[in-house]
């Protein structure tokens, strides 16, 4: 009697569609006392079992991509980084701003041969992710980041073999080295993220405390749950699954 005093009962409604089981008992407690019926309720959870399959294996898989997306912006950027130095030296802006003057035979074609470097391998993931937002129809910061780089590497090659006018090696190579720096540490972040939703998922409750329409308690695992099933929540146990509370 104490027991059941102290107890919930929840009715576990996994989803919209579940079917409901008409139960005798569902309008009064185990001491004999009349409960009035619950108000119904729709949820539009999938169910615990489903949620965790889900979750652990979204977040998992989540976490996975962004350990290689990690990886591969490091990678990048670095790189990126070393080949920027001898632009950035070689920039005219650049030896005006600092008053030195440092020139020899082909180094235009040096910076070009480097800026084209750095625009196809460290602008890769930005061109590629440009072309995704053109065939999604959904345009945003890819796409944009690519018109810069796109416009700042043409023009800077017709400069190198077609045209008089200054160059924008040092301005694209800085863009993507920037870029690169800006996603490597957003993809850690949601890397992160993606830990401690793991950590989240394993505190869930693995067993429910299952009730027949006799009222045994039987104690069986979250998966053996079906639609339509009570369970019963003790004093400091966690709520294993959505449903509605009696």
């Amino acid at each position: 009697m104490d027991e059941h005093k102290h107890t919930q009962h929840a009715h576990t409604d996994h989803t919209l569609e579940a079917p409901k089981t008409s139960d005798p008992h569902a309008g009064h407690d185990h001491s004999g006392h009349h409960m009035p019926p619950p108000e119904p309720k729709q949820t539009a959870s999938n169910g615990h079992e489903q949620h965790e399959k889900h979750m652990a294996h979204g977040s998992t898989g989540h976490a996975d991509h962004h350990e290689q997306m990690v990886a591969d912006y490091r990678k990048r950027f670095w790189i990126v980084l070393l080949l920027t130095i001898p632009v950035t030296v070689l920039s005219p802006m650049i030896m005006m701003l600092f008053g030195y003057h440092f020139e020899f035979p082909g180094a235009n074609f040096v910076v070009f041969g480097l800026s084209t470097v750095i625009f196809f391998y460290g602008g890769k993931p930005f061109l590629e992710g440009a072309w995704e937002e053109w065939k999604n129809r959904s345009l945003g910061m890819m796409m944009l980041i690519s018109l810069a780089i796109v416009s700042a590497y043409i023009y800077s090659s017709f400069t190198a073999f077609f045209i008089e006018g200054s160059d924008f090696y040092f301005e694209l190579a800085t863009l993507i080295l920037i870029m690169l720096l800006g996603h490597w540490i957003e993809m850690k972040s949601q890397m992160g993220a993606s830990k401690a939703l793991e950590e989240l998922i394993k505190l869930m409750p693995k067993v429910a405390h299952r009730l027949d329409a006799a009222g045994n308690i039987e104690e069986v695992s979250i998966e053996a749950l079906v639609p339509g099933e009570r369970i019963l929540v003790k004093p400091g146990e966690k709520i294993p699954l959505d449903g509605k509370i009696y």
